[in-house]
């Protein structure tokens, strides 16, 4: 029996480490060429299979490929659009099917969040459904940490690790001139519906007056009262004040603090600019200086201070897709189950897709202060093992050295296709 080709793509916004799981899936797709022949990935994710735009990944060297171990970003590009139901856009899954018959892909690996994991679970109803064989494994990838049924999501540790440095390194910078200029600096970091990230900044805390003084999460609804009156008195005993907020920060209805009205492809609210909002509300109401920063996709794309642990994990799901995929199990997503925390030991395992897809896995109760305002012991023991490690890329010219590939697409083989 010829071997038959394999679909990977990456979905939703990337990571530091995304390009570490498509490593993990191309290098162990190579050393199986018996039963994988070419490896195409998307370009720009699901409708690279849509519009028939598949990379051919062959023309890349093992050197090239290994190199998107410590590159950031999406390699193939990455895209935000969802699969409506097979009832509703029928037309869609028929162009999937064809594509995948007309360059004989028996493997789909998709590389996302919660979003993404529907959408392999559709592709992987749609194979159960026809008489095409397609084996479909969901790679976990997203910097909220937010997916249920893995104790992590790649991605996840380096964005907690560069907002843990971030604000350190901040603090001891506003610490320097808070007597005579800035008393409150803001932090805004990613984070919809769960505050993992914002909680990670806890990680910079030593002492009890170190930053962050003020943690502001999702899951806790916001005290205009409360949070000023924490601001003011951190400032009168410390001598300044530093709050992480989550971009998803909330009021007691549920509205964003910083909702713009407006929605992305996946049909969230688009969030942004909560930090000069309530800079505005400290300078407005307490009358103290203040600096506010976003750090957007900074946090996301910092490959230079990656997690080693993040790197190593990512790299684990891709080649653990692929080899569940050979043993013929489809319809799951790859998970990293903890073992043990001290000293940190983990595997991967699997969870079905129909559990993952459409998910949200917030910060537990147990993990978050009595007063709302930071976190407990518990959730410093999950988090601290999630930055561990350095796993630096190679620096040429003072600059990392990241993978060029040469993203060659293969021959189209069927009529345009506009999803």
């Amino acid at each position: 029996m010829s071997p038959r080709n394999a679909f990977y793509a990456q979905s939703g916004g990337v990571t530091a480490v995304i390009n570490a799981s498509a490593c993990g899936v191309i290098e162990t797709a190579r050393e199986h060429g018996e039963r994988i022949g070419k490896v195409f990935a998307g370009k720009s994710g699901i409708l690279g299979a849509l519009r028939e735009e598949l990379i051919d990944t062959s023309h890349d060297s093992d050197a090239d490929i290994a190199l998107l171990r410590f590159t950031p970003g999406g390699a193939f590009g990455s895209c935000r659009y969802k699969l409506a139901s097979y009832e509703d856009n029928a037309r869609e899954y028929d162009r999937l099917l064809e594509v995948f018959r007309a360059h004989d892909i028996g493997f789909f690996f998709y590389n996302g969040g919660g979003d993404s994991q529907d959408t392999a679970n559709k592709v992987a109803e749609l194979g159960a459904r026809s008489d095409y064989p397609i084996t479909c494994v969901g790679i976990p990838k997203t910097v909220d940490n937010d997916l249920p049924c893995t104790d992590v999501c790649p991605g996840f540790g380096s964005v907690a690790k560069y907002v843990a440095v971030s604000v350190q390194e901040a603090a001891l910078d506003v610490a320097s001139m808070a007597e005579t200029s800035t008393k409150v600096f803001i932090l805004e970091v990613m984070g919809r519906h769960a505050g993992w990230i914002a909680a990670a900044g806890a990680l910079a805390k030593v002492t009890p007056d170190d930053a962050p003084h003020i943690i502001l999460l999702p899951e806790v609804p916001f005290r205009r009262d409360a949070f000023l009156e924490r601001v003011r008195e951190t400032v009168q005993r410390v001598g300044f004040c530093v709050v992480v907020a989550s971009e998803g920060a909330r009021y007691e209805d549920g509205s964003f603090l910083s909702e713009s009205g407006t929605v992305d492809a996946f049909g969230h609210a688009q969030l942004g600019g909560v930090a000069p909002m309530l800079a505005e509300l400290v300078r407005g109401e307490l009358g103290l200086k203040f600096h506010w920063a976003v750090a957007d996709y900074l946090q996301r794309s910092a490959r230079h201070i990656a997690s080693a642990t993040d790197v190593e994990q990512a790299y684990a799901v891709g080649k653990a897709a692929v080899e569940l995929a050979l043993a013929g199990t489809g319809g799951v997503m790859v998970t990293i189950e903890r073992t043990a925390d001290d000293p940190y030991s983990w595997r991967t395992g699997q969870a079905p897709l129909a559990e993952v897809a459409n998910v949200e896995r917030t910060l537990p109760p147990n993990y978050i202060s009595q007063d709302g305002f930071g976190i407990t012991g518990a959730a410093l023991r999950y988090l601290r093992p999630l930055i561990a490690g350095e796993d630096y890329p190679e620096y040429v010219g003072g600059l990392p050295r990241y993978a060029r590939l040469k993203n060659e697409l293969t021959l189209k083989k069927l009529p345009p296709f506009d999803p």
